[in-house]
């Protein structure tokens, strides 16, 4: 049977449906998020602009319901409005979490990039140097195009029991410790931690909009680690404190990437006003968010690549690869998501979707079903703001939580599967 790169199927037998009230694979990557640290003190951080990677190691779905129960292989799930078979049943994450997001301290805010190694026995670099690690292990890293001409020291912190290392891009007064919090401080001593404007590169007001009036926002501080629409790519590994035992995915080291397609008031091709706009009277103000028309976004954004497997916007499949250039619709929904209700986490095989957040706040979850070969495949989670969409990708695992105590507006389009 071809997976097509998922690990399981689990069928589901005729007249059945799964439970979904308990060990709900959203809920398990809801407490992932709640379960992790920051070195300083909260009010430090810009809540929202935390963003989240977790590598998935293994990948259970659900199969098809009804008469297709046994049609278990992607390949074949051809029934376009049986949405069981795109349910996720469970999964298992690798070692290395990831975290990044904006921090202010006293005058200065800039980014800044949190790596983390789980610090239990069955660990990759555990099981290689026999379970003998001990208070620190070493990082390599390279953030973006940036690498650290040296191993990073990545200290244990006992209460999450893992290895952890914040590296801030700071680059205010040399006092950092006089403007943080007992906590903040002893984070710094301990080296949890760490200053490297030369690896967290960007500062907090690169996108001020006087400086990027005009631009292509593609060609404002390219390099930012928090940039709000071009990826991040990090890759890393690990090794015990001598230096002489690594975790480095066999000597490949492992790639993982910041690259949900998020787009809104924020995050835009580019930005400007027009004098009566279209023959109107006034001044208009536009953000252009995605286009296959100007030359001054990401290319290929409304297209998409269609696998043999996958139907094409007319409902055909063919042997070879091939690209649609354009986002096709056949729906469009208005959705009220009701207080701490969650759209669960799923995949497309064929089409791709926008969710539009009109009202509220929400986490949305955007990841690879399968091993990219540029990057590993994670779940990565960030806040939705109104105004602010996602778009996905055919065979894109993603899903949407509503954690506040108040319903939020959502407006979806795009294709069935």
């Amino acid at each position: 049977m071809d997976l097509l790169h998922t690990d399981s199927v689990i069928r589901v037998a005729d007249g059945k449906q799964p439970t979904y009230d308990h060990d709900n694979s959203l809920l398990a990557l809801l407490t992932l998020i709640e379960g992790r640290h920051l070195g300083a003190e909260r009010e430090c951080y810009v809540g929202t602009s935390l963003q989240y990677l977790f590598p998935i190691r293994s990948l259970a779905l659900f199969g098809p319901s009804g008469s297709d129960a046994d049609v278990l292989d992607p390949a074949l799930q051809d029934n376009k409005v049986d949405f069981q078979k795109q349910n996720v049943a469970s999964f298992l994450v690798g070692d290395t979490f990831i975290v990044r997001g904006m921090v202010t301290v006293g005058n200065w805010s800039g980014p800044f990039v949190r790596i983390s190694y789980g610090g239990g026995s069955e660990t990759g670099l555990a099981i290689a140097t026999g379970r003998k690690l001990g208070k620190q292990i070493k990082l390599y890293v390279k953030i973006g195009g940036v690498s650290s001409p040296s191993l990073l020291t990545v200290p244990y912190v006992e209460a999450l029991d893992r290895y952890e290392v914040e590296i801030w891009g700071y680059s205010g007064p040399a006092d950092l410790a006089s403007q943080l919090g007992p906590k903040g401080r002893g984070a710094l001593v301990r080296g949890e931690i760490q200053v490297r404007p030369d690896l967290v590169l960007g500062s907090g007001d690169d996108f001020a909009r006087e400086r990027i009036e005009g631009s292509p926002l593609v060609k404002v501080a390219p390099t930012h680690a928090l940039h709000p629409i071009l990826p991040l790519s990090i890759e890393v590994a690990w090794a015990n404190d001598a230096g002489d035992t690594w975790d480095s995915n066999g000597g490949a080291n492992y790639h993982y990437r910041f690259n949900m397609v998020l787009r809104g008031w924020n995050h835009f091709l580019t930005v400007g006003s027009s004098r009566n706009p279209h023959g109107g009277v006034g001044i208009l103000e536009y953000r252009n968010l995605v286009s296959n028309y100007f030359p001054i976004g990401l290319p290929g954004d409304l297209g998409r690549e269609i696998e043999p497997w996958s139907f094409d916007a007319f409902g055909n499949k063919a042997a070879a690869l091939r690209r649609e250039s354009f986002l096709a619709v056949d729906y469009m929904d208005l959705h009220v998501v009701k207080a701490n209700c969650g759209i669960g986490l799923h995949r497309h095989r064929d089409n791709q979707e926008v969710f539009l957040l009109m009202e509220g706040r929400a986490l949305m979850v955007v990841g690879d079903w399968c091993k990219m070969p540029d990057r590993e495949r994670c779940f990565e989670v960030r806040t939705l703001e109104p105004g602010h969409f996602a778009m996905l990708k055919g065979g894109n695992l993603h899903a949407l939580m509503n954690p506040t105590d108040e319903d939020l507006s959502l407006f979806m389009f795009g294709g069935y599967d």
